[in-house]
């Protein structure tokens, strides 16, 4: 692979980055966030625009199609044939998603979610590291080892527009397509993060999650707050029923069905990353003279990847401040969202969330608690010899450094359902969302030459597959 990386950089510049850009400027939000999406056609859009890159970019001979089920959002699906001659290479996946996370407040001037812009080495936008890039790097990956002449398996490129609803839609496409999707003996998802962007990091561990709607209600209609203290703050109420899970102190999840055990293996990954990175291994914007739970980073990091926690995520029954009247309110509503442990079965957890939280109402309230989804986590299964030889041989050829690996915080429902269709298939999952990236927050960017570098390293691991033992 000679010059590959020059290659790279050469086709992200020409091909890879005008479309990067037009595709950020569309609005294509998740539809968990925007009821409206069908209507609006920015995920038609988005996924017209890649379809039409792909199109044109993908190695002669693949077979591409945008399939779309009635109600749903988009799904692109392309087939890549493998090299001739080497028919025992088992099938690869690789995926991403299109869909983006709501615009969110707070960009600094002169940036914006749907505006592009190249500052040095980064492109913010929101999509684009969220994770937009995954389209191009693995189109682009699999078409110069083609021009190369190396050696390659058979390649599905699964591209979903629901990732950030919980991908919510996939689990249909995932029985429609079923046999055009194949049996892969190797998963590669993009969608993940990178404690620095020195090397080419390899997530084992996704946190679970539930999402539920908490409202309580104890009046018909909104009354002038002279009854308070006679009358209960539905406030006051649903902050007790947050009591029952949460100790407002500490942080710590109350629920034992919540919980999972640490496996030793991934408390030494945790130590040794905090060792290679220092300080670094675990840093947020907090405000000045703010601090984070814990001031040992591998407490912090277990507790973000290995830990349940309650976020309070969105508010209800309250008006805005300047509108704000002396009223006692008749009702309070909040969005919870609590990640869970990789191991934690999310079912089991939502229930007892469902049970604690409907439990005896405080003074006779209406609690009303919907369940919005459940979703498990995703523990990394121990990896072929082959795999992390690729691995850690890939990073070294693209960032001239070992790879490192590392657990989550985040959820990719979509690992967790397919490790569990394809019990037999090794994953790798990374991505690059490092420090400072801030998905789903304001001044989302996509660090440029890491996204190249993972390009180069995902084109390593496939042409590795090649003298890899056959599958099974």
């Amino acid at each position: 692979m000679e010059g590959f990386e020059a290659r790279i950089e050469e086709f992200w510049t020409s091909s890879v980055m005008p479309t990067l850009l037009e595709y950020i400027r569309i609005p294509n939000v998740s539809p968990a966030y925007a009821p409206d999406w069908a209507e609006a056609g920015h995920m038609a859009a988005a996924a017209a625009l890649l379809r039409d890159w792909c199109q044109e970019m993908l190695p002669a001979g693949s077979e591409l199609e945008l399939v779309q089920l009635p109600g749903l959002t988009p799904v692109l699906l392309a087939s890549v044939k493998g090299t001739p001659g080497f028919g025992d290479l088992g099938l690869t996946l690789l995926y991403g998603h299109m869909d983006k996370q709501p615009e969110m407040t707070g960009w600094r001037e002169g940036l914006g979610p749907w505006d592009p812009v190249i500052e040095g080495d980064r492109l913010y936008g929101r999509g684009g590291a969220d994770d937009g890039y995954s389209t191009f790097s693995t189109v682009t990956a699999l078409r110069l080892l083609e021009e190369a002449g190396v050696p390659h398996p058979p390649c599905t490129i699964l591209i979903e527009a629901s990732e950030e609803s919980g991908s919510s839609h996939l689990p249909r496409y995932i029985e429609h397509l079923g046999t055009r999707i194949g049996a892969p003996s190797l998963v590669i998802a993009l969608d993940s993060g990178c404690a620095d962007y020195e090397r080419l990091w390899a997530t084992t561990s996704l946190r679970g999650l539930v999402q539920l709607d908490l409202k309580v209600s104890m009046l018909e209609v909104g009354i002038h707050s002279g009854a308070s203290g006679a009358v209960p703050s539905t406030f006051r109420i649903l902050r007790r029923l947050l009591d029952r899970i949460e100790d407002a102190e500490t942080g710590e999840i109350r629920l034992p069905e919540l919980h999972a055990d640490i496996p030793p293996e991934r408390r030494a990954q945790v130590e040794a990353l905090c060792a290679e990175l220092g300080p670094g291994a675990s840093r947020y914007p907090l405000l000045p003279g703010a601090r984070p739970v814990s001031d040992d980073p591998v407490a912090r990091i277990l507790a973000s990847t290995w830990r349940p926690a309650l976020s309070v995520t969105g508010l209800e029954g309250a008006p805005p401040l300047a509108s704000a009247g002396n009223v006692l309110r008749p009702f309070t509503a909040a969005k919870l969202s609590l990640r869970l442990p990789p191991t934690t079965d999310a079912a089991g957890a939502a229930a007892a969330l469902v049970r604690v939280l409907e439990a005896d109402p405080p003074y006779g309230a209406r609690v009303e608690v919907r369940i919005d989804g459940a979703e498990d986590g995703w523990n990394a299964p121990a990896e072929p010899a082959w795999l992390t030889e690729a691995v850690e041989s890939a990073s070294r050829k693209a960032f001239g450094r070992g790879s490192g690996r590392e657990g989550t915080g985040g959820s990719i429902p979509f690992v967790g359902s397919l490790a569990r269709r394809f019990p037999d298939a090794a994953f790798l999952v990374t991505g690059v969302l490092g420090p400072g990236a801030n998905a789903h927050g304001p001044n989302e960017f996509l660090h440029l030459p890491t996204a190249r570098r993972v390009t180069h390293c995902v084109a390593a691991v496939l042409a590795a597959q090649a003298s890899a033992p056959p599958p099974g």
